[in-house]
């Protein structure tokens, strides 16, 4: 795992060491199980949005406090230049670059997403508000509770997140696409 990843894990333990939350409490409020959680707070599990998502939520703290321990400071506006949105390096199929990274009380969480191709079929999350996402290149397939769609360029789709749902490049290439999580 990359030591990002461990930071991560490190600031997600101490954020719930400071909110007096046990384990299970956590667990259950995240919908995860005990050994997730370990393997996340020691970095050797790559996470989800949709985990750091629900993390925020019950830690009562910003994303952006559990991924990078720096508090979003701006309330007027953010402004982020083409690839200078904050980097998540992570080792799986998703690769994360938050463009709004600055912005203290956001009511979405903006992203361009990448995601490279992966023979293995992908897991479904679900995380609490809504999620619409726009393609910007390539394509992928898009699976919500039992159903599938194939994406484009300009192709969109506006769901309840707290459906399960995944996303899979198509003809062996990367597809980037923007999400926001609301």
């Amino acid at each position: 795992m990359t030591e990002q990843l461990r930071d991560i894990g490190r600031r997600l333990s101490a954020l719930r060491g400071i909110m007096e939350l046990g384990a299970p409490e956590f667990c259950e409020k995240t919908g995860i199980k005990a050994d997730e959680l370990i393997a996340y707070e020691k970095g050797e599990r790559d996470f989800s949005f949709s985990f750091l998502y629900n993390a925020a939520r019950v830690l009562n703290v910003d994303v952006m406090d559990i991924m990078s321990g720096d508090s979003p400071r701006l309330s007027g506006w953010c402004l982020v230049r083409k690839g200078e949105g904050y980097a998540i390096d992570r080792r799986s199929a998703y690769k994360y670059s938050h463009l709004a990274f600055t912005f203290r009380d956001k009511k979405a969480e903006p992203f361009m997403v990448t995601v490279e191709p992966k023979d293995a079929a992908p897991v479904l999350h679900s995380h609490d508000g809504q999620e619409f996402n726009w393609m910007v290149s390539g394509r992928m397939r898009i699976y919500i509770a039992d159903s599938k769609y194939d994406l484009e360029p300009g192709d969109s789709i506006y769901f309840d997140a707290s459906i399960p749902h995944a996303m899979q490049a198509l003809d062996n290439s990367p597809a980037q696409f923007l999400a926001v999580v609301m």
